[in-house]
Formats: C-alpha cells, structure tokens, sequence
C-alpha cells in the first residue's frame, strides 16, 4: 500500500492540519501517517491557543514513520518556528524523503498567525529548496515573495521567484482572487499551466489549504503526474466543500469522505 506523511499541525476541531491531511489521504487510498508539530485547541471560529512541540520530538516522529513504514510522499504544514523548520529540512535531507509538498502554513482562515517571522526565513533558506511543490496562495506567495500580487503577470513572477528558491514547482492557489472561478496557477519545467473551477459557494471552508495540498500528495504518492494531481485536487476541494457538514458556527470543515457517504 502507498504512504503518505504528513508534518503539521493538530487541529482539535479536526478540520485542517493533521486532521484534515489524514482524512485526505484515507479518501484517496493511501495510508497516513504524522509527525505533529504543534498542538492547537481551535473549532471553527479561531485558534484559541497553541503550543509548539520541541523540535527533537518532532524529528522523532520523522525518524519513526520512515524507518517502518516507509514514506512515497510527504507534505507539511503548520511548523510554528524555525527549530522545527530546521528539523524538517534537515529530517527530509538525512530521510531522503521524496516527493515533498510545502503547503507554506503561515494564517489561519480565523486570521491567527501560525509561523513567526523567524520560521519564515528559515523556511525560504532551507525547506523550500528541498520541495518538489509548493503550494501558497495569495497571501502566503506575497510573503514569500515580497511581490504585491494583483494581476496575473504578478501572480506568474511570484512563482517564477519561489521556483528561484530552489522548488522543483509551485502552484499558486487563486481563492483569494475576487472572481466566480477558482483559478490555481501551477509552473513547473518552466510552464505555465492554470486550472479553473467554479467556485462553490458558502463558509464552509476551513482546511482548505491543507486538504488541497495533501490530495496532490496523495496522488503524487500512486505515481500520477503532477499536473493531473493538481487538477484532480481542485475538483476534490471543490466537491467536499459541496458536501460540507454544516459543523460549527464559523468557517466550518470539509466533508472529506463525500464518495462514500453520498
């Protein structure tokens, strides 16, 4: 059977981080496993506190999953500060983890800021050059890239610049962008290619990022190329946001299963 890592987060409302990229993964056929980085109590309505788990635990976590099971892709999320950065490069480095995406976890949906400015750099100096995708949207590529974004020509040279950091791809993700289609912007090989759907109306929306990112490690984990990854993705974010639960009174989760409970 396939495996799936993925490095972020716990959210206690189980709608993003850990969470979320399980249940992606097991809606995809592969086998999750984790490395938590941190530990958050939050629902739908914010984060209302976090705790950083020691770096060495977290490489520990690493060390454990790899050594057993195996990992045929990896992806990360929240990693709070810059020891566990270091860790996580450093651990993907020594692993030889292939396949990693760097979903670049900086705000929650709630505005709560997960990574400090610290983590930031260390992020852009040492993880992303080991990345095969990143995937930031809008907000997150403007701080990566220092590039106020608001055509699509910026959109392209913000990508053209974290490719510049050492990434084998990126997609820039377009649900910030004001406009009735979501628009993903992916370079990879030096190629443009963008992906349209519908956007899908509603709140409903919470762990978003994360489940978009850990469905292309799923499929990245079966040995699909990238651009059907991406686009598979999108259509899978976009049909479990159709199938939300309707949980919580704030930006409520995903409905992650919807091809089996209908």
């Amino acid at each position: 059977m396939r495996t799936a890592l993925t490095i972020a987060g716990s959210d206690s409302g189980a709608g993003a981080g850990i969470q979320a990229d399980l249940k992606t993964f097991a809606a995809h056929g592969v086998y999750g496993t984790s490395a938590i980085t941190a530990v958050t109590a939050q629902n739908s309505l914010g984060v209302k506190m976090a705790e950083a788990l020691p770096a060495d635990l977290v490489t520990a976590q690493i060390e454990a999953v790899v050594s057993d099971f195996g990992v045929h892709a990896a992806k990360t999320g929240m990693l709070a500060n810059a020891a566990i950065v270091e860790a996580v490069a450093a651990a993907v480095r020594d692993l030889e983890i292939p396949l990693l995406v760097v979903d670049p976890v900086m705000i929650a949906k709630s505005g709560d800021r997960l990574l400090d400015d610290e983590a930031l750099g260390a992020m852009k100096m040492e993880l992303i050059g080991q990345a095969f995708l990143v995937t930031p949207n809008i907000p997150e590529a403007e701080t990566l890239t220092n590039i106020e974004i608001r055509t699509e020509d910026d959109r392209k040279e913000a990508a053209r610049r974290i490719v510049d950091m050492g990434a084998t791809a990126v997609v820039i993700k377009g649900g910030h962008l004001p406009s009735d289609d979501i628009s993903d912007l992916l370079l990879h090989e030096g190629k443009f290619v963008e992906f349209r759907h519908a956007r899908v109306p509603g709140k409903q929306t919470h762990g978003t990022g994360c489940t978009f990112a850990a469905a292309i490690t799923s499929h990245l984990a079966q040995g699909h190329a990238l651009r059907d990854a991406v686009r598979d993705a999108q259509r899978y974010v976009a049909e479990a946001i159709r199938h939300a639960p309707n949980l919580g009174r704030g930006h409520g989760p995903l409905g992650h299963f919807f091809r089996f409970t209908g």
